[in-house]
């Protein structure tokens, strides 16, 4: 064979792999969620995957250090956040598509105890939580930067008890390893969402926190703006029936 006809071959060969469809990974969307979430989306992102072909990547974590890796460049399409404060973060640093930011769900605070506590509290001004811890600590999100933290403080701020419980706090990195503090019987008294408390049988609920003691709990979606073509189908999947009835599922409120 001719080095003229070999050279031909070769340049056809070069040709058809540049034809090559991209890798997977091309047609992933991934979604960095709030950990109290957890099984909320992983279904959502299973249901949305089957009727659209895409494949969905999920990360759980505290809002903070989901934020946080946003913004030191970590890979995410969609950030589903547990309070505003970190949208607004990421908004304001030009990190997500504003036009796309909406509240997908609701929740509430809850205080709980071991499902075999004895421990009877009725939540209001100056309850008294500190007796009722009896020496142990009190679990709740860092109130410094998890966003179950600070409803959890700002909760317990209103209610005048602040004082007695914040030098005896078991400060968690998101809320569901504070729910793991109560239900490993760790502490007996811990402040989570309320869709976390009725997932887990090792705890009960011991009081629901008014809500006008706290900002309302919502969770606003966004997407990045590197976001996959793909993401906006998988956020109104979300916003739609499908998505609705499965955040009710988990216990979630829905957002008017």
């Amino acid at each position: 064979m001719g080095f003229a006809r070999r050279w031909i071959i070769g340049l056809g060969f070069v040709c058809l792999a540049l034809q090559v469809p991209a890798p997977a990974a091309a047609s992933t969307i991934t979604v960095f969620a709030a950990s109290s979430l957890t099984e909320a989306v992983g279904e959502l992102a299973r249901a949305f995957e089957h009727v659209s072909g895409l494949r969905v990547k999920t990360s759980f974590a505290a809002s903070s250090a989901l934020a946080r890796q946003i913004v030191s460049g970590a890979p995410a399409d969609l950030f589903i956040s547990a309070d505003t404060a970190w949208m607004d973060d990421l908004q304001s640093r030009g990190l997500i598509r504003t036009a796309s930011r909406c509240n997908l769900a609701g929740n509430s605070l809850v205080l709980i105890a071991p499902a075999a506590s004895r421990v009877r509290l009725t939540i209001g001004p100056h309850f008294p939580i500190g007796a009722a811890l009896g020496g142990g600590r009190l679990a709740i999100g860092d109130p410094d930067s998890v966003p179950v933290g600070r409803y959890s403080r700002a909760a317990l701020t209103a209610l005048g008890v602040w004082p007695e419980v914040s030098a005896n706090l078991v400060r968690a990195d998101n809320v569901r390893v504070a729910l793991e503090f109560v239900a490993r019987g760790e502490v007996p008294l811990g402040v989570v969402y309320r869709t976390d408390a009725i997932i887990d049988p090792a705890v009960r609920i011991v009081g629901e926190f008014p809500a006008g003691t706290h900002a309302p709990i919502v969770y606003p979606a966004a997407l990045t703006v590197s976001a996959h073509a793909g993401t906006g189908r998988l956020l109104a999947f979300m916003r739609g029936p499908a998505g609705a009835a499965i955040f009710k599922k988990y216990g979630f409120e829905q957002i008017h």
